[in-house]
Order: C-alpha cells, then structure tokens, then sequence
C-alpha cells in the first residue's frame, strides 16, 4: 500500500505523552522503530549513516553502508531527496515521505524514507519502507492501462471504418432492436428511401413506418428471422407514402440483447421494359438459370434453380461458389470455365447438379455463356435430363476384347504383342467415355484426355468411332 503525501505535522499527537512514552526505555523504543519500518537508519546530524537495523535478506550488503555517507549509498537521482530530507534545522520534524532508490549487487532498491529529527538534531533517524512490491503492482497496472489503451484504439478505428462503411453504403440499413422493434441506427441511404430528414429514424418503431395492414406480417417476419435464416424477404408497404418495399433481416446477439440488421430495397425498381419482361421470363422458365460472378460465385438465381438446390431463397445461396451445387468436384466447371474462357461458351455438357446438404446428383445438360470485360459474368442455362436417360433403353457395350480374351493369349503371343493389345484396349476404352461424357464433343473429349484436336481425330480413325465424314485430320 502506497502511504499518502502527509508529514508526521498532519497528525494529531497523544493527548498524553508522558503517560504513554514516559517509562519506555531503549529497547522498548527500539521494537517501535523496526515496527514502524522495513529498513532503519541511525545518522549523525551530517547524514553519516551510524548504524543500520535491517533484514540482511531484503537488504544484502547494507551493512557496508555503515560510515558512509546516506547520499552515497543511492542513486545519482535520488541524492537530491536526501539532501532535501536532511536540510531540516534541528528538532524540526521532518516534512514527507520520500522515496529513494538504494543501489544493490542485484539492482537498485526502492525505499520510502521518513527521518526524524531526535534531541535536538543530534541524532537522526530514517525510517523506510520497503517498495519493491508496490513498484512490481505499479508496473503491472501501468501495463494493464496501456494494454487497454491499445485496445481501445483499436476499437476506436474498427468502430471508425464500420462507421464509414455504414454511412457511405448505397443500400439502406436499419439496426433494430428486437424485443421493442425501436431502431437503434439508420444510415443516410435509410433516411433517402423513406422520405425522412437525417437522424430522424433513430428510436422509431420499424413496425409504425409501414401500413397497418403490413404490420402483423412484419412481427411474424421479424419473430422468424430470430430463429432460422432460411426466411425470404418481405415485401410491405408504407404507412405514408404508397410506396412498397422488399425487406430482408438478419438476427444477432449483442451485450445480451437481441437485435436485427434489416435491409430495405424499393419493390418497384424502375427498368425498362423489356429488361423487366425478360427478368419475368428467366424467373418462371422451368429450366434452372444461374448467373456467377469471376470467381464463379454465385449472383442470381431463379425459382427453378432453386428447387434443384432445394433452397428456400435466393439469399441461402447468394455469394456461395457455383461448384457446391454444379458439377463434380475438380471436374466439370474447371472444363466449362477453360471452354468459356477460350470461345465465349458452352454448349450441351453433360453434368450433375447436387442439392443443399445432400450427397444425391442429379444429371443435367448445361449450356453456358460468358460476358466481356475486366470483371466478367457467367450464365448458365440447365435442364434436367434424369427423366429422359432412365426412359432410354440401354444400349449395349460391344467391346472390342474383355480382359480374359486378352490373358488367353498368354503363351500363344509374346508379352511385347499382349502389351500393344492391353494399350490399344485401354485406349479406345477411354475414348469412347470421354466422347459419352461430353456428349460427343471432340473439342471438350481432347481436353479432358490431354490430348491435341489433331490426336484425336488421329485416334479416331483408327478406331473406327464416331461419325468421321468431313472431319479432317
């Protein structure tokens, strides 16, 4: 414990000295000075150190100190505290505690020193307290303080650039606060979208912005965003303006509360015409329609693609890469991406499509495009072709020679003619699936067995597959 800033003249003295001190003789007066400190030092009126009463433990070396001058047995800082200390005229008492450092084979000692002037100023006696614990708890709170100074910093900036982002979005945002519905935090796009002046939002009631015949459908959307993310978005409609907006919500807990992120978009978005026609149309085709962004991520969706995804809404899948969903993995959208990426397109590969959180595929035949630019787009055209390959009859495999027929040779061929036969078999094997896997596309088959245009075709007429009329070598 730190003692505080007072002298020995602050405190009100014993009404009755004598009777207390009267009788106390030396020894008596010296238990009450070890008492008193950790350390005690005995001085001649000139600061010469005459005796030292001290755990030789806690103090190594202290009693080379005898002889020698106070002021020379502390740091070069700390003499001018103890000039300062002993400058007291004699039988004046002393005037703070004040703290020094002793230097020591093991590094320097703090000590709080009080002296006392004793008989007039014949004697003088200093009594310490030892510091070092209180210094080690100092530096710690003055570590733990710049600790959480850092950190706040850091704090201030996140909170600063999160700040920015909010602000500066385009997308209006609301930060309501669930159990009451109040709006906690609305940034300027907000404040645009609903006609309101800035800062006018904050503390308002979500549910009273939107007509009354909207609110009971919002408190059920806002109750069921709280419990699972698999929600579409609302459309509602305003109280004072006939305008109606789409809106999505997000829940989160914060500090013990609840809270919800709520994104407004306007539901009557001006477009042209026959952007909005075309929309419409791509929305309700029964076949799935896909839009990926460069990092074939996906954009957009509709109804159909969804059902094969077995999402409830666009925002399930939203952001996530198209290869969860399309094709096997490492396989197919590695080939589609090389062919758009070499012709601008994909026509009628043959792939699968598997549904959120099932191991299940389904086949389908997958044509696709790909926009120009820095940052280019892709659309993808599915239809599911299940149906139509389990209502084919299925076609016989005439192998040209099963394994047995080649081990049969044994001892009527030599090993180097079995080999040639093996290789050409393996071949043709090869060939023949990868023209059924692409669909009989040779330029996609090349791809996938590493081979050049020219090679295969080569191969082909050897074989004999495939229809070869008008292909050139």
């Amino acid at each position: 414990m730190i003692e505080p800033e007072r002298t020995t003249a602050d405190k009100t003295p014993f009404t009755r000295p004598d009777a207390a001190f009267g009788s106390l003789d030396a020894a008596d007066t010296l238990r009450v000075i070890l008492a008193a400190g950790d350390i005690t030092l005995s001085l001649d009126p000139d600061g010469r150190i005459l005796d030292v009463a001290a755990n030789r433990q806690d103090f190594p070396g202290c009693d080379e100190w005898i002889g020698k001058p106070f002021e020379a047995v502390v740091t070069v800082e700390s003499r001018t505290k103890v000039k300062d200390m002993l400058g007291l005229e004699p039988g004046a008492a002393s005037r703070r505690w004040r703290q020094v450092n002793h230097t020591g084979h093991g590094g320097d000692i703090p000590v709080r020193y009080l002296v006392i002037s004793l008989s007039g100023g014949s004697r003088l006696i200093a009594i310490g307290r030892d510091m070092r614990n209180a210094v080690v708890l100092q530096q710690r709170l003055l570590q733990a303080q710049q600790s959480l100074e850092r950190d706040y910093m850091r704090l201030r900036q996140i909170e600063t650039r999160y700040r920015l982002l909010f602000d500066l979005s385009s997308e209006p945002v609301l930060l309501v606060e669930a159990d009451s519905q109040r709006i906690q935090e609305a940034n300027p796009a907000a404040h645009t979208l609903l006609e309101a002046r800035s800062g006018s939002l904050v503390g308002t009631k979500l549910t009273g912005l939107v007509a009354r015949g909207s609110r009971d459908a919002l408190l059920a959307y806002l109750g069921a965003v709280l419990t699972t993310s698999e929600v579409s978005p609302l459309t509602v409609e305003l109280d004072r303006a006939r305008q109606q907006l789409i809106l999505s919500a997000t829940g989160f807990r914060q500090l013990g509360g609840r809270y919800l992120l709520v994104r407004l978009a306007p539901a009557n978005a001006r477009s042209p015409e026959g952007a909005a026609t075309l929309l419409d149309i791509v929305e309700r085709m029964p076949d799935a329609f896909v839009v990926a962004d460069a990092k074939m991520r996906i954009i957009a969706a509709n109804i159909a693609f969804l059902e094969l995804a077995r999402a409830a809404s666009l925002d399930q899948i939203r952001g996530r890469p198209l290869g969860d969903f399309v094709g096997r993995p490492g396989i197919d959208l590695d080939l589609i991406e090389g062919q758009l990426t070499k012709y601008g397109l994909a026509r009628n590969v043959s792939t699968v499509v598997r549904a959120q959180g099932s191991d299940m595929e389904e086949p389908v035949e997958l044509s696709a495009v790909r926009t120009s630019g820095d940052a280019p787009c892709y659309g993808f055209a599915i239809r599911e072709i299940g149906r139509r390959l389990r209502d084919l009859p299925p076609a016989p495999l005439d192998l040209p020679r099963s394994v047995e027929q080649l081990t049969e040779l044994v001892g009527r061929a030599s090993l180097k003619e079995i080999v040639r036969e093996s290789t050409d078999l393996i071949e043709r094997l090869c060939i023949e699936a990868a023209l059924v896997y692409t669909s009989d596309n040779r330029a996609s088959a090349a791809e996938i067995l590493g081979l050049s245009r020219q090679s295969l075709y080569s191969k082909l007429h050897r074989y004999g597959l495939g229809n070869l009329v008008g292909e050139t070598e």
